[in-house]
């Protein structure tokens, strides 16, 4: 950094969606002192015990095309696998595009030597586990935490993933370093917004104030409790406020 703009940078800030999310909790669980602070925008939670990518995707797929076929037993295990009821109306898109591919990236690197076609992580060999274990979060974070999350989210449920993480930070006697936003009718696809623009809302603007709010934060103003935010009224595709 001080070779290519001529100093130091003041701050360095972790800042993440989904995946990046993950490595945003990661860092600052395990590198606190290379940050001074950080966004998880739907962070993907990985514990070896659960829940993870492995509890909740598969049985929503073996599920769905039973739900398709009009099973009332079948929606109710998509349900209890943590998919939000009212969240339906994006299950086709989200079995087509993500589920099925995410378990088989995933599968494919914990558990390379899985042949079949309904994963049942309960029964995998303790290899399998433990490569979930090397990777697992803990919430013992060491700077301040800005996470978001959206209600809708099809495909990291928020009851299976930053609900649990904020209990797990909480666990660990950290949740004075956590402000945690439920954003109402947040999928994990904010392009999806442009084809229900009624039913969802785009999550990139919360990600912007949260930004400014982290910067804030450094300087001593502590940002807003957290709280559920409410969908509202507006422009919501360039204002969000975290209150």
């Amino acid at each position: 950094m001080a070779q290519r703009y001529g100093r130091l940078p003041s701050r360095t800030l972790a800042a993440g969606m989904s995946n990046g999310g993950y490595l945003v909790r990661w860092q600052l669980e395990n590198r606190p002192w290379l940050y001074d602070g950080g966004i998880d925008w739907e962070g993907t939670l990985w514990h070896e015990d659960g829940p993870n990518l492995f509890t909740f995707l598969p049985p929503a797929i073996k599920a769905y095309p039973d739900y398709v076929a009009g099973s009332a037993q079948a929606h109710q295990r998509i349900l209890d696998a943590g998919f939000a009821p009212g969240s339906e109306f994006l299950w086709q898109y989200h079995n087509d595009v993500y589920w099925g591919l995410t378990q088989r990236i995933y599968q494919a690197e914990f558990d390379p030597s899985f042949t079949g076609t309904d994963y049942d992580y309960a029964t995998r060999p303790p290899s399998v586990h433990r490569a979930v274990e090397r990777i697992s979060l803990t919430g013992r974070i060491g700077k301040p935490l800005i996470t978001l999350h959206g209600t809708l989210d099809t495909l990291l449920p928020i009851t299976r993933d930053s609900d649990v993480y904020q209990r797990m930070i909480a666990d660990q006697g950290r949740a004075g370093l956590q402000r945690y936003y439920r954003i109402v009718g947040g999928n994990h696809v904010d392009g999806l917004y442009d084809v229900f623009p009624g039913e969802l809302r785009p999550i990139g603007p919360c990600f912007r104030t949260a930004f400014t709010a982290l910067e804030g934060w450094l300087d001593g103003v502590r940002p807003p409790v957290s709280a559920t935010i409410p969908r509202g009224d507006g422009d919501l595709a360039s204002s969000c406020a975290l209150s």
